[in-house]
């Protein structure tokens, strides 16, 4: 048998991974809930998603599904078991330029690398791509930036 992931997400009452996805073979759309058992908020996040993602009763399903998705419907559910609203949740998987990544704890940090290293994927060029160019140089402006004294030139010709 074959199926096709179309959605996922969490319910958080009993706590559960909730796939939405289609057989292949009639074209049926279905949803299957999967209870997350013996996961607590002390839980490691990466463990309890690899051990569903290869649990034999989910693996054909979930075989769509990355493992990083996973991860984050983990984390989703952690979360909320130590009482933090869902919109807090989502927002810490959100990327703000401009926050100060070294004053984050190393649990946030990981989320962040991980939502850096997945938009990084995303936007990565390939050779095999039509739109590949090998050598690209491009000219920055220079206009809002600051003047520093090292900026200029020196008379002592270093």
């Amino acid at each position: 048998m074959s199926f096709e992931a179309k959605r996922c997400g969490v319910q958080f009452n009993p706590p559960s991974i909730i796939l939405i996805y289609e057989h292949k073979d009639t074209k049926r759309v279905r949803k299957r809930v999967m209870p997350v058992r013996s996961f607590s908020k002390y839980s490691d996040y990466r463990m309890a998603a690899e051990k569903l993602k290869n649990h034999p009763r989910h693996r054909d399903y979930l075989r769509g599904v990355s493992q990083g998705q996973l991860e984050k419907l983990h984390v989703i559910l952690r979360d909320h078991m130590e009482g933090l609203s869902l919109e807090h949740s989502l927002a810490s998987f959100h990327l703000d330029p401009e926050e100060d990544l070294n004053k984050l704890d190393d649990d946030r940090l990981a989320r962040k690398k991980g939502q850096m290293d997945e938009l990084f994927q995303r936007n990565r060029r390939r050779e095999s791509d039509p739109d590949f160019v090998y050598d690209v140089e491009k000219e920055f402006g220079k206009s809002g930036q600051e003047k520093c004294s090292w900026d200029e030139e020196s008379d002592d010709g270093f």
